[in-house]
């Protein structure tokens, strides 16, 4: 069966004027280069009271043919509604809405590539105000900048190189990687811990970006927790890490200058972090109960490393219902 072509409107056009000269259909069909039944289902279809007119029939073709397509995932609503609350409300990637929605119902509706294209379309921005719903993504289509070293040294008892294997394979609970997420300069910030295996975030707010905040903040989020070791960067306020030892008796391991793929759990959680506390915002008034069900909320999102489990659901071996 060959391919179909569809009438232009420049042969509607030739068969209107035609018709108006008492031209039969076989005729008008030898003219075009067309079937005599095209021709004649042409005018059948699009006549009114045996009055043919291109620019009417070109009309009629195009809504036919939007109507007869199949209908877009997004057009259900309660799809949109799913989509719409677990990216804008949640933070959720389009990706993990993907891979969650496959979990927990053994198929997704939609894929995270059709997510995406709604989103850069425009289709969620008249629910958040006009806005660009597409700055909500996560790097926002921003280039990262170079690494810029401006503080000081700390002394570093291990290497990363030193770490144990079990750290670098993710193979058990209980090594941690570390940092702080600052907020205004010379205010608060945000201690973060989280575990290689699974990603799940402990730590909370301190006063001050100082190695006596930090270091009276760690223990507190860490207790209760299963301890190995934990990696961190070379950031002053991390000098304190001696007496954490003595206090939790886990080495502290050091990634090198200007590598924070070493820590790259660490970096990914700091990232999505900035969704809700963007750099340069103070975090002085911003409660510690805000902090903490922050750090729930992604302990609470799906992960696509984990199978699209959450680090909550993978570090306590539990099941949420999500969906």
């Amino acid at each position: 069966m060959g391919h179909c072509v569809h009438l232009t409107l420049s042969e509607r056009e030739d068969i209107m004027l035609m018709r108006r000269d008492g031209k039969g259909v076989c005729e008008i069909a030898r003219a075009i280069g067309r079937d005599k039944s095209t021709v004649s289902r042409e005018l059948s279809r699009n006549s009114r009271e045996r009055f043919y007119r291109a620019s009417t029939a070109q009309r009629r073709y195009s809504e036919r043919r939007l109507a007869c397509r199949r209908p877009a995932i997004l057009d259900d609503e309660s799809v949109l509604a799913l989509v719409g609350d677990k990216f804008l409300n949640e933070q959720w990637s389009p990706e993990q809405i993907e891979g969650r929605l496959a979990l927990e119902l053994g198929a997704s509706p939609v894929s995270g590539t059709t997510v995406y294209r709604a989103i850069r379309s425009g289709r969620f921005d008249a629910r958040i105000g006009g806005r660009k719903a597409a700055k909500r993504l996560r790097h926002r289509g921003k280039r990262r900048r170079g690494p810029s070293e401006r503080r000081g040294k700390i002394k570093v008892p291990h290497e990363i190189s030193e770490r144990p294997a079990a750290a670098d394979g993710r193979s058990e609970p209980g090594h941690w990687e570390g940092d702080t997420v600052a907020g205004r300069a010379g205010g608060a910030c945000l201690l973060t811990l989280v575990d290689r295996r699974d990603g799940f975030l402990v730590g909370g707010k301190c006063r001050r970006k100082t190695a006596a905040c930090v270091r009276a903040k760690m223990p507190k989020a860490l207790e209760g927790q299963p301890l190995e070791s934990v990696t961190l960067d070379r950031g002053k306020e991390l000098a304190a890490h001696a007496q954490v030892t003595e206090e939790i008796g886990a080495e502290f391991y050091f990634a090198l200058p200007h590598h924070p793929w070493q820590r790259g759990t660490n970096e990914n959680t700091n990232g999505l972090l900035r969704e809700y506390f963007p750099k340069g915002e103070s975090l002085g008034r911003v409660s510690e109960k805000r902090v903490q069900e922050v750090y729930d909320k992604l302990n609470r999102r799906p992960r696509k490393r984990l199978g699209y489990r959450t680090p909550y659901e993978a570090h306590y071996s539990k099941t949420l219902h999500l969906i």
